[in-house]
């Protein structure tokens, strides 16, 4: 790691303050080009794992801005790993839902890959029926459902 590049902590805690800006451009600048991003917990019609490129991480951010607005992270636990390049984050957003400014809160585990300042890997942990209920798409869950019990 050159005197220039942020540690893996530096990278988390800039990840953690980026996560509220409202466009997301300021998040996407924190991942590498390409990142994988794994959500273990992903439902019917939900890619559990996505390699994809900087600008598209970027248009799917801009897109979640446009449903959601984030007020509040707190909940914060780094645990620094033996591999200087892993970290895992503990946190809750808070936030409210655009559509109707329903407020919601929701609780995260991310394991982080991060080489030369940049978030490479992310494993998401949540509870994603409650993420879905936060951005008002249960009724895309609940097609996708329908579709896998037809066959």
């Amino acid at each position: 790691m050159s005197e220039s590049t942020p540690s893996t902590r530096e990278v988390v805690e800039r990840f953690l303050a980026a996560a509220l800006d409202p466009i997301g451009e300021t998040l996407a600048d924190l991942y590498g080009d390409p990142v994988v991003i794994e959500m273990p917990f992903a439902p019917p019609g939900f890619p559990p794992r996505t390699e994809t490129t900087n600008a598209e991480l970027r248009a799917r951010f801009s897109g979640g801005a446009a449903m959601r607005t984030y007020d509040k992270i707190d909940g914060v636990v780094i645990h620094e790993t033996t591999d200087p390049e892993v970290a895992i984050v503990e946190y809750s957003v808070h936030g409210k839902r655009a559509s109707d400014g329903e407020g919601f809160v929701l609780s995260y585990v991310n394991i982080m890959t991060i080489r030369d300042g940049k978030i490479v890997h992310s494993k998401d942990h949540t509870d994603p029926i409650n993420a879905l209920r936060a951005l008002g798409m249960l009724p895309r869950l609940l097609e996708a459902l329908n579709k896998e019990a037809a066959g």
